[in-house]
């Protein structure tokens, strides 16, 4: 069998010293596979792209949850009620999209794939802020096909080996990074999702109570916010829900987050708004 460097498929500029960004390789050596180097068909691409809507995230002692709703929608119309969108980055992170859904998904690969080569290159995982760094340099090679329309707007979140705690990263379409407190949202929903846990989050919720509360924060984007999706009892469609802690990112089963859906449709046929919170 023959060494990669006697490969054809790969570049000699590969295998020189000093290659630690695959992104940074990729856009050197091909970089029409970018996300962001894409030609547009001509036309309102950005009408016809189907585009994915609420991530909501929130810490709790010892770890981060994270969870999306299930929609895709393509103006008024829903192209997708199955969707994923939350999506584990590495073993201690995860990573949620809001806005075209197509490049969003292919930038989370693409991240993927940056976290899988560095830690091959240099023996270890990256640090929260060099992940969270990362994320943002790729969102800035699509601020073009933003500028078009094409936004993608990720929310990353995962646990901080060095400082032992859940950590949560927002950014904008020119690839700005932004450390959340306690909790955030972004899309179409996220106006209505970070209201709810205005009202919903404690310092004291646990890892059950910090889920119980996404899902919430979800069912009240979805009541307000016709884009995003609520619970599908029908079909049985429950939001994706991502726990990181200490021992590494695990996704809730279907089984497990439709046990607490189910539980917060059944108070809402009582209280339709959702739980009181506490005047004091």
């Amino acid at each position: 069998m023959g060494h990669a460097a006697d490969s054809p498929r790969l570049s000699p500029a590969f295998m020189q010293p000093g290659v630690v960004s695959f992104a940074e390789f990729v856009g050197a050596q091909a970089p029409d596979l970018l996300p962001g180097r894409r030609t547009l068909p001509p036309g309102d691409a950005a009408a016809l792209a189907p585009h994915a809507t609420t991530i909501v995230a929130a810490t709790f002692e010892g770890g981060v949850v994270m969870a999306g709703d299930r929609r895709a929608t393509m103006g008024n119309i829903i192209a997708q009620r199955d969707i994923e969108k939350v999506f584990p980055a590495d073993e201690y992170s995860v990573v949620g999209i809001a806005g075209t859904a197509g490049l969003a998904v292919e930038m989370v690969r693409l991240f993927q794939t940056e976290l899988e080569h560095y830690e091959k290159i240099e023996g270890t995982t990256l640090s929260m802020d060099g992940k969270s760094n990362r994320l943002a340099a790729l969102i800035r090679g699509n601020l073009g096909m933003a500028m078009q329309g094409l936004a993608v707007v990720p929310l990353f979140a995962g646990f901080d080996l060095a400082g032992q705690l859940g950590r949560i990263f927002s950014y904008d379409v020119t690839g700005g990074r932004y450390e959340e407190t306690a909790f955030h949202a972004v899309g179409s929903g996220s106006l209505f999702a970070r209201g709810s846990l205005k009202k919903l989050y404690r310092d004291d919720l646990g890892e059950a109570g910090c889920v119980a509360a996404v899902i919430q924060a979800l069912y009240d984007a979805a009541d307000d916010d016709s884009a995003t999706g609520g619970p599908d009892l029908a079909r049985r469609i429950f939001p994706v829900v991502h726990v990181v802690t200490a021992d590494g990112g695990r996704r809730l089963t279907d089984a497990e987050v439709a046990e607490v859906a189910d539980r917060v449709v059944a108070a809402r046929m009582e209280r339709p708004d959702g739980p009181v919170a506490g005047l004091l």
